[in-house]
């Protein structure tokens, strides 16, 4: 896991969709982005994120996680 995965996690959780992430918060492509994100679960072994076909929510490990990214980000 690098710095990047975690910047990247939290920007699409505060968001709420990874399109809207990508194209405001992080200036990538929204395919991009995703692959990262599934690196980041598949490296973790957890589901970060529940995808809808409007956005994502987060199931408990994925808010678990965001607590610990957002003091993460804090330190760094």
């Amino acid at each position: 896991m690098e710095l990047r995965h975690i910047r990247y996690f939290v920007a699409v959780a505060d968001s709420g969709s990874v399109s809207g992430a990508a194209r405001s918060q992080l200036h990538t492509s929204p395919p991009s982005l995703s692959r990262q994100l599934l690196d980041l679960e598949e490296s973790l072994g957890v589901k970060l994120f529940d995808r809808k076909s409007r956005g994502i929510d987060l199931p408990d490990a994925g808010s678990i996680f965001l607590k610990y990214c957002r003091h993460i980000l804090e330190q760094v």
